[in-house]
């Protein structure tokens, strides 16, 4: 079984170069499946090799192993995730890099050969974060940890410390972790939504600290239902990787491009062995100077994606590094900054990253003028001249404020809060109908949620999707859709409030500490 070179050295533990008692020591952990493993061949430190005599393998819990003992005949266990330590009997290193390279058998991926760099250093933190090997999240560490931050800047935790559920569900989500920062939870809605996947009233549940913003969503809702609800759309689906393969000349790079692309099949092949959700659905190929830009495109299932979407590439590009002969590739990065990762950018709005989503409703005259006290008219006016402010901006939105609504939702419902910086991108559009009525409905290009994985399974987080009916498997284009609604909702509610001037007199009522 062949496994590309780039994935290889994922089995290195980084950092773990070091200095011993026992010797010179660094840590292998299987990162790929469970396995055996069944021989020890090489170590080499900066091309010299140590005698198999002087290695010894450390597989924790006392057990130390020559690599004699190791075989076919005598197999270890090599789990996911089981880590061992390999320390050469030999003189300390001198403080710098070094090149490393191991050589082990192991059922099933057959002889493994792994060349990385590491580095031998000194620098320690002078105030160092208490941390536990064994257990992290348990209760002492916290308190530990607790202790610590009180003693070192002398303010009091008193509401930090309290929370309602087991800190271990944590771990992947928060590192360090000492407690809870509690956010005020209101409600707003229901909102009526005529999706295909959400249909429906739902109560939307949003975390925020900012006075009006729930009470101002409310009333857009009411607005949205009085007119029959509103009706959301998904009209595309991706989540990208955007590696960057650097060639000695433009015309090197032209050519690799073809020839990613005759080969895509078995790019998408590697790509999807790393996840049994990740498919790759296209790559889009962009030519700059000596570089070659791949943007990787796949659905990814429930997940918000970027981490899945980071492995799969990595997994593809490691296939293509190793098997790509026609032209020297002299510098391959994994991220290009064209995935535009947590950054507003044209090309997402353009080309989708996420969920793309529209909401749209026809809202009855009579509504607006009974309910906001604006007609039509008038709001139809004041987005024309939104327009031309929105694009002398160069804002990502030409509407009003979709991140409001989009961030309190998120951190509601436990989505990557930092999303909200490709999320918020709208486009609105507006018209009379010859009814006099006004339709109204907003784009979103790039909305990115989670329904499973990520903190959307923590405490409070997964109450409140499942208050929407959003938790789990096969329920994220459901969230995606209230979403766009509620929205469109904040949309209505903040340009009637600005068209007719009650927006400062709203905020002087709820929003201000007084």
């Amino acid at each position: 079984m062949q496994i590309p070179s780039l994935i290889l050295k994922q089995l290195y533990t980084r950092g773990s170069l070091k200095n011993t008692g026992e010797g010179v020591q660094f840590s292998i952990k299987n990162r790929l499946s469970d396995a055996k493993l069944i021989g020890v061949h090489q170590v080499a430190i900066d091309g010299k090799e140590v005698p198999l005599h002087s290695v010894r393998i450390n597989l924790g819990e006392g057990v130390v192993l020559a690599p004699d003992k190791i075989s076919e005949e005598s197999p270890v266990d090599f789990p996911l995730r089981k880590g061992f330590d390999v320390v050469a009997q030999m003189g300390a290193l001198p403080e710098a890099k070094y090149k490393i390279e191991v050589t082990v058998s192991t059922k099933p991926f057959g002889k493994l050969s792994l060349k990385v760099e590491d580095a031998i250093s000194s620098f320690k933190d002078e105030t160092k974060i208490p941390r536990d090997d064994n257990d992290d999240y348990s209760e002492s560490a916290i308190q530990t940890r607790q202790r610590f931050v009180e003693e070192l800047t002398g303010a009091k935790l008193k509401h930090i410390p309290h929370y309602s559920f087991d800190p271990h569900i944590t771990q992947g989500n928060c590192e360090h972790f000492i407690g809870v920062a509690q956010v005020p939870l209101g409600i707003a809605g229901p909102l009526k939504v005529n999706g295909e996947h959400a249909q429906g009233d739902f109560l939307i549940p949003m975390a925020t600290a900012e006075g009006t913003l729930v009470a101002s969503y409310n009333r857009g809702m009411k607005v949205l239902n009085l007119s029959g609800g509103v009706k959301c759309t998904i009209i595309g689906d991706a989540m990208q990787r955007a590696p960057v393969f650097v060639f000695e000349d433009a015309r090197a790079a032209r050519d690799f491009t073809k020839w990613a692309e005759a080969n895509r099949a078995k790019i998408a092949e590697e790509a999807e062995a790393t996840s049994s959700v990740a498919k790759l659905q296209y790559i889009d190929y962009y030519l700059s100077n000596k570089f070659a830009y791949l943007r990787f495109n796949f659905a990814t299932g429930d997940a918000a994606g970027q981490n899945m979407v980071g492995r799969a590439t990595f997994a593809a590009c490691s296939w293509i590094l190793d098997n790509y002969k026609e032209n020297r590739v002299t510098n391959f990065y994994l991220e290009s900054n064209f995935a535009t990762d947590k950054k507003a950018s044209q090309i997402n709005i353009m080309r989708t990253r996420g969920k793309r989503v529209v909401a749209e409703c026809t809202i009855k005259r009579d509504v607006l003028i009974q309910i906001m006290r604006v007609e039509p008219e008038k709001l139809a006016y004041h987005a024309q001249v939104s327009n031309v402010g929105a694009f002398i901006s160069g804002a990502n939105n030409n509407g009003l404020h979709s991140a409001n609504g989009i961030t309190a939702m998120f951190i509601a419902t436990g989505q990557d809060v930092a999303n909200v910086s490709e999320s918020s991108a709208g486009i609105l559009y507006s018209e009379l109908t010859p009814e006099g009525d006004l339709y109204l409905s907003i784009t979103i290009p790039s909305l990115i949620v989670a329904s499973y994985g990520g903190g959307v399974g923590l405490a409070t987080q997964k109450e409140s999707l499942e208050m929407l009916g959003c938790f789990g498997k096969n329920k994220v284009n459901k969230l995606a859709e209230i979403i766009a609604g509620v929205v469109l909702a904040g949309e209505i509610s903040l340009a009637s409030a600005i068209s007719s001037s009650d927006w400062v007199s709203s905020h002087e009522q709820y929003g201000r500490n007084r």
